[in-house]
């Protein structure tokens, strides 16, 4: 267990199934996605895949940590883990164990705006995964002894994963200050003094809120037809109630176009790096300019082609590392990053305006052709994602989770190839730009 981090459309009633239920099948495109839902509102995907006989098998859950009552934070991480602990059909603890011995692998993790259960296993398996899966969707049951043990666990990760970790520590304050009063500010591990104050009435609240089939997403990648994938989703998802869901997170407004700075000294830091985070559009925000978004985080800082890799590692040598990502898929803003290990001598100042300087060189030299050449690199992945169920389960959920349709999740191929050279400067001009936060985590002396 773990936490953190594209329909015109054929519509037809089936019959003979002993249900109904109706069926939006993509026609011709990326992964092929059909899509339907039960009476129940449970949301299902449905990705063929039969080149092998697997399948990934997840449930997405529409709620995360942003969803956490005030004062409470770590609640969704916490109560992920204990959904691990058991039911009335199935012994505490259990649960990884059945997989596993049946060849099979099972996870989870949480994030800021939804929560998500995975099994990777033998179609001939799908069904003991879809037993367990809405076993635990209406049947959890949390003990005394198990809740003060996974709370246990939860804060030590949070010792480990985020306090001992400078990078994440630093990543996380980076986030506060960008965020604000913003839900996204709050940690998806939780303070560790908000952890200790969760208590089993906290959990099973929101477990009763949010862990329903009308807040869910059925994802099905690998050896399966839609026909078999409602016949099974029915029959093991089709008896859970739908419940009346629990407030979700109420985004405010942010205080837009400012610029702040954080500077942090860690004992534990080796290096020093620069984070400068960028409040950006998402999904939700703004839409149309996510696509040539993603492709601007590729041609400036994705791998070692990219244009600040090129300019600052190669050429100039003042950095021994320099990336770019940008983050669309979320319910409320999204966030563009650049981040980079300065060499050893460089000062602050130099290397920010080195950093500028090259920002503005590479925008400069964006070209029709340059951005064909990072189109290919980008429909050459989306090749491989569709090839591996694990990625494109991974992918689709995601996505649909937060707001994309399914035909917009299959077509992200031709959304990527009509992004324009144009359309890629115009949006880089906006976002550096807009509301920002330059971070320095710096190595902390013995004798400071």
């Amino acid at each position: 267990m773990c936490f953190l981090k594209f329909r015109f459309a054929k519509i037809y009633l089936i019959l003979g199934l002993g249900f109904s239920c109706f069926v939006t099948n993509v026609q011709a495109k990326m992964f092929g996605i059909s899509e339907f839902k039960l009476d129940n509102g449970l949301q299902v995907l449905v990705i063929p895949n039969h080149k092998a006989p697997i399948i990934k098998h997840m449930v997405w859950y529409k709620s995360g940590s942003v969803d956490e009552p005030k004062g409470k934070s770590g609640t969704a991480h916490l109560l992920e883990h204990l959904m691990f602990r058991g039911t009335n059909k199935v012994k505490d603890g259990v649960f990884n164990d059945v997989i596993n011995q049946n060849g099979g692998e099972s996870n989870a993790f949480t994030s800021l705006d939804y929560t998500a259960y995975h099994q990777f296993l033998d179609i001939s398996r799908l069904e003991l995964a879809m037993y367990l899966e809405a076993d635990r969707m209406q049947n959890l049951k949390i003990t005394p002894q198990s809740f003060e043990k996974e709370q246990n666990i939860v804060f030590q990760e949070r010792k480990q994963v985020v306090d001992n970790n400078p990078l994440s520590y630093f990543g996380e304050s980076v986030r506060k200050v960008l965020w604000q009063e913003h839900p996204y500010g709050l940690p998806v591990s939780g303070y560790p003094d908000e952890i200790k104050s969760i208590t089993q009435d906290d959990v099973e609240a929101f477990y009763e809120q949010f862990y329903a089939p009308n807040n869910a997403i059925l994802v099905l990648a690998g050896d399966i037809d839609v026909r078999t994938a409602q016949k099974l989703a029915k029959k093991y998802y089709g008896k859970v109630k739908a419940r009346k869901i629990g407030e979700k997170a109420d985004f405010p407004e942010l205080k837009r176009k400012f610029e702040a700075n954080l500077q942090m000294k860690l004992p534990e830091a080796q290096t020093k790096r620069l984070m400068k985070v960028f409040l950006a559009p998402s999904v939700n925000v703004e839409a149309n300019k996510i696509y040539a978004l993603a492709m601007l985080a590729k041609y400036l800082g994705e791998g070692e082609t990219s244009a600040l890799y090129q300019d600052l590692v190669l050429k100039q040598k003042i950095a021994l590392d320099v990336s770019v990502s940008y983050d669309y898929a979320n319910r409320s803003y999204g966030t563009f990053v650049i981040s980079a290990v300065p060499v050893e001598g460089i000062t602050q100042a130099e290397f920010e305006k080195a950093l500028q300087v090259s920002l503005q060189q590479a925008l400069k030299q964006i070209s029709p052709r340059k951005i064909d050449l990072v189109k290919q690199k980008m429909l050459a992945g989306l090749v491989y994602l569709k090839d591996n169920p694990s990625e494109a389960a991974y992918l689709v959920g995601m996505m649909a989770t937060v707001g994309f349709e399914a035909k917009e999740i299959d077509s992200l191929d031709e959304k990527i190839e009509d992004v324009s050279a144009g359309q890629v400067l115009s949006v880089a001009k906006e976002i550096l730009q807009e509301t920002s936060v330059t971070g320095w985590l710096l190595p902390q002396k013995e004798n400071e």
